[in-house]
């Protein structure tokens, strides 16, 4: 009870009237300010968008089943152009084509006539080799550029953690000068108005 009396007591009524005359300031603004902004005129050069209407004595033809979701394609039959796909597809066909035909040791045929012939052992073993080699090299390089990169995320992660500490600190320390000074300003009105009772 003493709480809720010393809030009650601690409202002032300056700060009562600010917040009611802001909110119907708020509102006033709201419903009288800037007059048909909403029920503006079209322009003179535009033109309103088309839109069909459903209109539901008219039949509309529907897809035919397909076998997609809910037995329906899941193409929207506006979007298909097949020639252009077919077009497109064919291209990339005879694109992949040329390129196995012209890469002469890497072609089918090549690596059919090197089995077919028999490549040495001993040729395949030094081919896988440096194949693995290569291999290796590249992962041991991916390695130390990743190790690198951690190496530079954990300085500036380091970096931020001290940079934060530091703000912390100093903002405990506002933090607490401003307690404080509240603290004080509150103990100085508190004997002010003791001693105002007290007359």
């Amino acid at each position: 009870m003493k709480k809720a009396m010393t809030w009650l007591k601690n409202i002032r009524p300056l700060k009562v009237l600010t917040v009611f005359l802001a909110g119907i300031f708020l509102f006033l603004t709201q419903a009288c300010g800037a007059p048909g902004v909403a029920a503006q005129p079209p322009q003179a050069g535009s033109q309103a968008p088309k839109i069909e209407r459903y209109d539901s004595t008219k039949d509309y033809p529907l897809n035919s089943p397909a076998g997609g979701m809910n037995n329906f394609s899941d193409v929207d039959p506006r979007a298909i152009d097949e020639k252009a796909a077919n077009d497109r597809a064919d291209a990339l066909v005879k694109n992949a084509q040329k390129n196995i035909d012209q890469k002469g040791i890497d072609s089918r045929e090549q690596y059919g006539e090197n089995y077919k012939q028999g490549t040495p052992l001993g040729e395949r073993v030094k081919n896988l080799g440096e194949d693995i080699g290569s291999s290796a090299e590249e992962v041991r390089k991916g390695v130390v550029k990743g190790t690198q990169r951690g190496i530079e995320n954990l300085k500036g992660n380091t970096q931020n953690a001290t940079e934060d500490v530091t703000k912390n600190v100093q903002r405990g320390a506002e933090d607490a000068g401003k307690n404080v000074k509240r603290t004080a300003e509150d103990a100085g009105d508190a004997v002010k108005g003791a001693v105002r009772n007290a007359d």
